[in-house]
């Protein structure tokens, strides 16, 4: 899943260098929590107008958690 993540990422940011992605453990309601740090000039693109692609990348990792049956979340530090 990270590598999911890390992937959309990276056609979306100038500065691919700076792509973080932590990944805590599974919390008590059993969801891993996916953290996303990008470089300050590439937040706008990765959230878009009205948080449209922060949405959309978020509906395609929960999308690709069922597959492999967990329950994740997306947060974009």
């Amino acid at each position: 899943m990270k590598e999911l993540l890390t992937t959309i990422v990276e056609g979306l940011v100038e500065d691919k260098s700076a792509i973080k992605v932590v990944v805590d453990d599974v919390n008590a309601e059993g969801i891993t929590v996916y953290r996303l740090n990008v470089a300050p000039d590439d937040m706008g693109r990765v959230i878009g107008k009205q948080g449209r692609i922060a949405k959309a990348i978020r509906t395609i990792m929960r999308a690709g958690a069922v597959k492999v049956n967990e329950k994740i979340m997306v947060e974009i530090d």
